[in-house]
Order: C-alpha cells, then sequence, then structure tokens
C-alpha cells in the first residue's frame, strides 16, 4: 500500500513538473510582460491608418460607392454584390484591436500612462467609435469592451457620448501634462492633438445637424469658442505617413502585385467640367500615349464591360496615393474649413461662409501641392465653382467630395449627409438603381450576438446595404 502511494505521489509530482515545463515552453520570450503606452499608442496610429486607408473599406468599399474609384476587374464590390462578409475588418479591428488597446492606455494607472497619453487615447478611440458609427449606425458603445456580449447603443446616443468623451480627452490634454514618445502623427506635440479634438468635435456637430440641431449648434461652439482653437494649417493636417516596404502605405502595396482599379469617371469628368488642377494629382494618363487625356473607368459595370474599357486606355489614380510613403490623411485641414463654413451658413456660429469655403478649396489645392497664386484664383472665381448661399449643402458636398478624395470612409459619410454631388448607380449595381447607404453588421454577430444584434436591428431597421442610418434620414 506504501508502493501505491509512493507511486502516486511521484506521478502526481511528475504532472505538476509537466505542466510547469509547459508553461515555460509555451511563453512567448519575445513579449512584454506589461505592455507599454508608448508601443501601444504607436501600434493604433498604424494599424488605424492601415484600417482606414486600406482595401476593405477605403478602395474596396467607400471609394467605390461615391465614386472617387471604379473597378476595372472583379467588378463585385462595385457592383455592390457583396455579402455580410465583406465588412468585417472594420468591426473586428476597430473593436478587438484598437479599442482594446486604447483602453489599456486609458485604464493604465498614472505611472504608466500620463494624461497626456491617456487624452491621446480617448481621443483615439473616439475616432475608431465615430468610423464605426458611421459604417454601420447602431454599435457597441457604453459596453464595448465590458462584456462579451455587448448591446448596442442607438446612433443618435454614439455621437452624443462621443462629444462628452471628446470634452474630457481635451480636459486630460495639457503641454505641462507630461511628455508623450510614440506619437508617429504629431511628435508629442499637444497643441495640435488639442486641435484635432476640436475639430472632431466640430465634424460630429455636423453630423447629427439634421437631426439635433440644437445640441448640434452647442457642439459647434464648444469646438471653435474653446482656447485649444481647431486645426488651423495643413501643417495641422492629421495624417499617418508612412516608410518603406514592408511598412507602406496600402494602396502602394496593393499596387505592387495587382491592377483592378482606376479614378472613376465620375470623377474624372467633374474635374474636367471644372478645369481642376488636382486633375493631374488624382490620376495618372493611361499607359496608352495615343490616348492623351484623362480615362476614368466606369462604376458599377459587368466584368467583361469593365474590361473592355481597356487596361491601357484607361487612368490609374495618381501616383501620389500610391507611392510607399504616401500619407493617410485622416482629418485635414480643408476638411475643418468646409465645416466651419458650414456651420456658419446653418447659423451656429459667427463668420463668413463664403470666405471660408474659398479657403477650405485653397487649403485642398495647397494638400495636393498646388500654392500657384494665380491658378488658385482663376480656379475659385469660376461662377461653376463660386459659394452659392442658396444651396450650401451643393457647393461645399461638391467641393468637399472632392477635397476627400482618398478618404472612403468619410466621403462616404459626408456625402450621404449632404446629398451633394447627385451620383447615379452603374447600370450592372444589384441594388435596383441605389447606391449603398451603410455597411452590413459581420455575419458573426448573428451568431455570437444575436439576442443585441436582432434588437439593434429591430431599432434601426433591416440589416440592408440600403437602409438609412440615423444621420442621414431626411
Amino acid at each position: 500500500m506504501l508502493k501505491k502511494l509512493s507511486y502516486i505521489t511521484l506521478f502526481a509530482l511528475t504532472l505538476v513538473s509537466c505542466s510547469d515545463t509547459l508553461d515555460d515552453v509555451n511563453k512567448n520570450p519575445n513579449a512584454t510582460e506589461t505592455p507599454l503606452a508608448p508601443y501601444l499608442l504607436t501600434g493604433t496610429l498604424k494599424q488605424g491608418a492601415d484600417l482606414y486607408w486600406g482595401a476593405d473599406n477605403n478602395f474596396n468599399s467607400s471609394l467605390l460607392f461615391v465614386q472617387h474609384w471604379a473597378k476595372i476587374q472583379y467588378t463585385e464590390p462595385d457592383r455592390y454584390d457583396v455579402s455580410n462578409t465583406s465588412f468585417t475588418s472594420l468591426w473586428n479591428t476597430g473593436y478587438a484591436t484598437l479599442i482594446t488597446d486604447l483602453n489599456t492606455i486609458i485604464n493604465f494607472p498614472a505611472d504608466q500612462a500620463n494624461s497626456n497619453y491617456k487624452g491621446i487615447a480617448l481621443t483615439l478611440r473616439s475616432w475608431t467609435f465615430l468610423l464605426l458609427t458611421d459604417a454601420y449606425g447602431s454599435i457597441p458603445y457604453k459596453e464595448a469592451g465590458q462584456k462579451i456580449t455587448p448591446s448596442y447603443d442607438p446612433q443618435w446616443d454614439v455621437y452624443a457620448g462621443l462629444l462628452e468623451d471628446l470634452k474630457k480627452a481635451q480636459s486630460l490634454l495639457g503641454t505641462s501634462n507630461g511628455a508623450v514618445t510614440g506619437d508617429l502623427v504629431y511628435k508629442g506635440d499637444i497643441t495640435k492633438w488639442k486641435k484635432f479634438v476640436n475639430s472632431l468635435r466640430l465634424r460630429i456637430a455636423l453630423r447629427i445637424s439634421d437631426q439635433e440641431p440644437a445640441l448640434a449648434k452647442q457642439a459647434a461652439i464648444d469646438a471653435t469658442t474653446d482656447v485649444a482653437g481647431v486645426l488651423s494649417s495643413n501643417s495641422d493636417t492629421f495624417k499617418f505617413t508612412y516608410i518603406s516596404s514592408p511598412q507602406q502605405n496600402p494602396a502602394s502595396a496593393w499596387f505592387e502585385t495587382r491592377d483592378d482599379f482606376r479614378i472613376s469617371k465620375t470623377m474624372v469628368d467633374k474635374l474636367y467640367e471644372l478645369a481642376d488642377p488636382r486633375l493631374p494629382v488624382f490620376a495618372q494618363l493611361p499607359s496608352d500615349q495615343t490616348v492623351g487625356k484623362y480615362v476614368g473607368g466606369g462604376n458599377g459595370l459587368s466584368n467583361s464591360d469593365a474590361n473592355d474599357q481597356g487596361f491601357a486606355k484607361t487612368s490609374k489614380p495618381g501616383t501620389y496615393f500610391l507611392t510607399s510613403t504616401s500619407p493617410a490623411v485622416i482629418a485635414s485641414y480643408s476638411e475643418t474649413l468646409f465645416n466651419l463654413s458650414e456651420a456658419v451658413a446653418r447659423g451656429y456660429i459667427a463668420g463668413d461662409a463664403e470666405q471660408l469655403y474659398r479657403n477650405a478649396i485653397t487649403a485642398s489645392l495647397n494638400q495636393f501641392s498646388i500654392t500657384d497664386a494665380t491658378v488658385i484664383a482663376n480656379y475659385l472665381n469660376q461662377p461653376i465653382v463660386k459659394y452659392d448661399a442658396t444651396n450650401y449643402a451643393k457647393s461645399i458636398g461638391t467641393q468637399k467630395w472632392i477635397a476627400f478624395y482618398g478618404q472612403g470612409l468619410d466621403a462616404f459619410a459626408e456625402w450621404r449627409r449632404l446629398d451633394y454631388p447627385v451620383l447615379k448607380a452603374g447600370p450592372a449595381t444589384v441594388l435596383d438603381g441605389k447606391i449603398p447607404s451603410r455597411f452590413f453588421y459581420p455575419g458573426t454577430e448573428q451568431s455570437l450576438n444575436g439576442d443585441n444584434y436582432n434588437a439593434a436591428v429591430a431599432g434601426q431597421g433591416k440589416d440592408l446595404l440600403t437602409s438609412k442610418l440615423w444621420f442621414d434620414k431626411k
């Protein structure tokens, strides 16, 4: 009996020893036991830029919806022939990576992250939630990261909550609140982060302006009267600048091995109509030199009709957007000026809406290295470009659509809100002549978070590409 007990004891000790050994083997020697705020910040900036500027959410979806780009082969996304597996990366990366890592910074004790880190993290988290709700509508917000199966918040609650979050972020940010490293956008310049916060507040104010004008007006006033100000020059533009491969611009990486996108005919035709000097920046001349002019690809064509346009006879997007170091612009000075112009036009703040509109176009031209004063003046003084106070939505909407070239998610949001320019679905599209108004929820939400998904759909409307979101309803 004693011998049996000895064997049992020895066997048990062996199991414990093996378990400890396996635990040691399964540890990643390169992983940090304690995540560091600078590394988390660097990672979220890079991953956020990739998410915003990459294929799934930008040039293979939203850039097609707003007819900035078009597909010359594999045209299913351009015909809206997609499923609920087509829009998963914004959701999955937004929640599982960006919001998770930013919450880690926000929840760090003071000795691991000063209040500037926390203010930046809260700002970036607000931007991520804004992308999510603009694209899908109702989303998990208050319970995100708190529960495995979080409930969804209606879009109006998300926008209101983000305005409060950004107000808090502004209070956390201060030039005397500690140094920040790992910041690949503003290099730790807190004054620029504070301007970015207020510019996001102004963006949200206009998102809600058709549905909650009183709150929108107050948010616009708060954003523009804050002592920190808003983005005030192109040097303030919030952009992530890439370096060489493999840390290169996602569009650059795509075009190294594939050739299935062209600038949209809709965009090319509009730029020709306006004699717009940005055309040579936005597009390349066709490789067939006998063509001799810029030729856009049609949107919403069948694969055969798209191919028949000719790969060598149509224009690729401009090299400005396709080099390894092309920047991922996320919030531009030009956008902020357009938003100020609209806030004045709506009577929210004081100012000269027309001059702000002209300044916004000038800032966009400058952003794309068009600085000749005569060229700019000639463009602005054309009757077709001049500001129309009787239809500010058309003037601002059309020029903002151009200025947002390459920024698919925000171009998509503002085109839905302002309803300009008027776009028509292509001939082979599958939504009965309609253009998408939102992204599908990922199919995994139905299987893994079904009760909350069903409640969100019941409140918002069917999970269809054509269902109008709250901010977009007129």
